[in-house]
C-alpha cells in the first residue's frame, strides 16, 4: 500500500464534480491515484507539496481529458512519464487504451510500477529514455506518443517521432505558448517526420480551463499502409 502521511501543509481535497464526468465508474481508482500522488508522490519528490491542492484540476483531470483526441483501442506510449502524467490518468479514464509509460529515472519508474500494480491497471512501465535505440525497439510503432512538460517541441519531436507508427500522432500537452512553439519549430519538427502540426483543446465543456495540446501526424514513408502494429511485448 502507498504511504500517506498528512503534514502541516497537507491540503488534499475530495474529487470535484468534473472528476465524476471524466472518470465515471472508475472514479475510485482516480481517487486512489490522487492519494498516492499526495502521499508518496510528495515524499519521493515527484510532486511539489504546493501542488497537492491543485492535483485534481492541474494534473489529474488536465491529463485525463486528452482522451478526447485519442481513438478507441489505440496504443499509447507516454514518454518522460515522471509521476505518471499524463499516462496514468489517461489509462484510468480510458481502459480501452494500451498504455506504456517510459521513464528513465529508477525512483520514478519504481513508483510507477508500484502504482500500476496497486491500482490494477493494464499499463506497462519501461525504464529508459525515449531516444535510446533499445527503447525504440521495445515500445515503438505506437498509435500515439504523449508527453507533458518534457521538452521544447523541436526536441520532443526527435524523441517522439521514431516511436510513432506511420500516420500515427504525437500529442503533447502544452501551455498558452503552443502556437508560438509551432511557428518557431515547425521546420525542425518536420525533419523528425512529424507534420501537420495543430493546436487543439481537450475537456471543453467539462473543465474550467481546457487542456491545450499540440498534435502532429507522422509522415507516411513510401507506399506502406500505415496500419498500426500490435506486436509489442508487454513487460512490467
Amino acid at each position: 500500500m502507498f504511504h500517506v502521511e498528512p503534514t502541516e501543509t497537507d491540503d488534499r481535497r475530495p474529487a470535484p464534480p468534473e472528476a465524476v464526468t471524466v472518470f465515471g465508474d472508475r472514479l475510485e481508482i482516480a481517487e486512489r491515484y490522487h492519494e498516492a500522488l499526495a502521499g508518496d508522490g510528495v515524499v519521493l519528490g515527484l510532486i511539489g507539496p504546493r501542488e497537492v491542492p491543485r492535483l485534481w484540476d492541474r494534473h489529474i483531470l488536465n491529463c485525463a481529458v486528452i482522451g478526447d483526441v485519442i481513438d478507441d483501442g489505440e496504443s499509447i506510449v507516454d514518454i518522460g512519464s515522471g509521476a505518471g502524467l499524463p499516462g496514468i490518468p489517461l489509462a484510468i479514464a480510458r481502459p480501452d487504451l494500451s498504455v506504456t509509460l517510459v521513464e528513465p529515472l529508477l525512483r520514478r519508474s519504481d513508483f510507477l510500477r508500484r502504482i500500476v500494480t496497486e491500482l490494477e491497471l493494464d499499463v506497462t512501465v519501461v525504464r529508459g529514455r525515449a531516444e535510446e535505440k533499445a527503447i525504440r525497439v521495445e515500445v515503438g510503432d505506437a498509435d500515439v506518443v504523449t508527453s507533458r512538460a518534457v521538452a521544447p517541441l523541436e526536441r520532443l519531436a526527435k524523441w517522439s517521432g521514431p516511436l510513432v507508427r506511420e500516420d500515427g500522432r504525437m500529442v503533447a500537452i502544452k501551455g498558452a505558448s503552443a502556437r508560438e512553439e509551432i511557428d518557431r519549430d515547425r521546420d525542425l519538427v518536420g525533419r523528425s517526420g512529424i507534420t501537420n502540426l495543430r493546436v487543439d483543446e481537450c475537456g471543453k465543456g467539462v473543465l474550467d480551463v481546457p487542456t491545450t495540446v499540440v498534435i502532429g501526424t507522422k509522415r507516411r514513408i513510401g507506399g506502406g499502409s500505415g496500419k498500426r502494429s500490435r506486436t509489442r511485448n508487454k513487460k512490467r
